[in-house]
């Protein structure tokens, strides 16, 4: 019977009204900051937009020169092609900022360094044919004197070893001609926009010390993130950047700190191959693009508003609950609570109520014909 009636009848909420200005203050006043909640939801998260995930593809160049003065190397000039285009990856570049030059290198016997962990007092500490890491040849299986105090094993390598001697969307703004490129430079104050850097500002900006940074190189990360608003009003689409360092520079957290490779330069001289070595450290920059769009969308806008109407609902519990338990008497007169309570809710005794039930069924049994 419940399941037919429910077909055949509708059913509605009963609400109860009491006049109290006092209550009806404390309605309005949560209705109130709910509303304000939920429009400032909408505005600042944009709700109302539909967003689309961002698709980048990066570019950079590096210009610039540089001279370096050397007893040994005398002056050298650096250019694009020495400093910059010696380690290139996707997303990011590299730039030389210290050397460590080996020149006159021939293949032989020669003995390593104490620094690569072949310090030996005889020949039984030297394993032939096996090389630790550090190790820049293969052993000899011969401990050779150092100096006056070191001994260390001797290897076929590269000789002098290294170290031995002492020695669609784009960030270029449709405002922003030739000639603004050609004279800016960043600045987060003055050109926070402007896409050329100087290498000492980014590092700056990363809260690091150029000059220290460039002995052992590292890895800084320019993050360029964008959030386009396309709606016509307010229309907006620019870059923000930021910098931050991505490798460990402490040496007590790790075995090779900073960031550096290799490189040869091979030659004969008088019939026998010869190179120059170079170990060179630098800074490599990463550059990582983030962001969104979005752009004004009705079903999303509806979508947002209908979601938001059930927390009006609260209203209803709250002053509910604060009237049956814990309103004060200068908010309704007792008796006004009193009757609200006996009307709101009601007590039923299921014992009482089937008992009932059975005995109306038993005297229509009786009057029955």
């Amino acid at each position: 019977m419940g399941l037919w009636n429910s077909i055949r009848y509708y059913n509605t909420v009963k609400y109860l009204q009491i006049k109290s200005k006092k209550l009806a203050c404390l309605k309005w006043s949560i209705h109130g900051i709910i509303f304000i909640s939920i429009c400032v939801i909408l505005f600042w998260k944009k709700e109302y937009q539909e967003n689309s995930h961002l698709v980048s593809s990066v570019t950079a160049k590096v210009k610039g020169v540089a001279v370096t003065n050397d007893s040994e190397l005398e002056r050298v000039l650096w250019d694009v092609v020495d400093h910059s285009s010696l380690s290139q990856g996707k997303d990011s570049f590299f730039v030389v900022t210290n050397a460590v030059v080996t020149k006159n290198q021939t293949q032989g016997n020669c003995l390593e360094g104490p620094d690569s962990g072949t310090i030996c007092s005889s020949n039984e500490d030297c394993t032939k044919e096996y090389t630790n890491q550090k190790s820049n040849g293969d052993p000899t299986g011969q401990c050779v004197e150092f100096n006056s105090s070191v001994k260390t094993c001797e290897v076929f390598a590269w000789c002098p070893i290294e170290g031995m001697r002492n020695a669609s969307k784009r960030n270029i703004l449709p405002d922003m001609n030739e000639t603004y490129l050609k004279q800016c430079m960043f600045n987060r104050k003055t050109d926070p926009y402007c896409p050329i850097f100087r290498l000492g500002n980014i590092v700056q900006e990363a809260g690091e010390n150029f000059t220290e940074m460039a002995v052992k190189g590292g890895v800084i990360a320019i993050q360029i993130n964008w959030e386009c608003d396309l709606d016509w009003l307010l229309h907006k689409c620019v870059p923000e950047y930021s910098f931050r360092r991505l490798d460990e520079k402490n040496d007590k957290k790790t075995l090779f700190p900073g960031f550096s490779f290799r490189f040869a330069r091979y030659y004969k001289q008088n019939g026998v191959e010869e190179r120059t070595l170079f170990k060179v450290y630098g800074i490599r920059f990463d550059v990582m693009v983030t962001g969104k769009a979005g752009k004004f969308n009705l079903i999303k806008l509806i979508t947002y508003i209908g979601s938001t109407l059930a927390y009006f609902g609260v209203t209803i519990i709250v002053v509910d609950f604060l009237l049956a338990n814990y309103v004060h008497p200068s908010c309704c007169k007792k008796e006004v609570k009193s009757y609200y309570t006996g009307k709101k809710y009601e007590t039923v005794e299921y014992q009482l109520e089937m008992r009932d039930v059975s005995n109306r069924e038993g005297q229509d049994c009786e009057s029955s014909p």
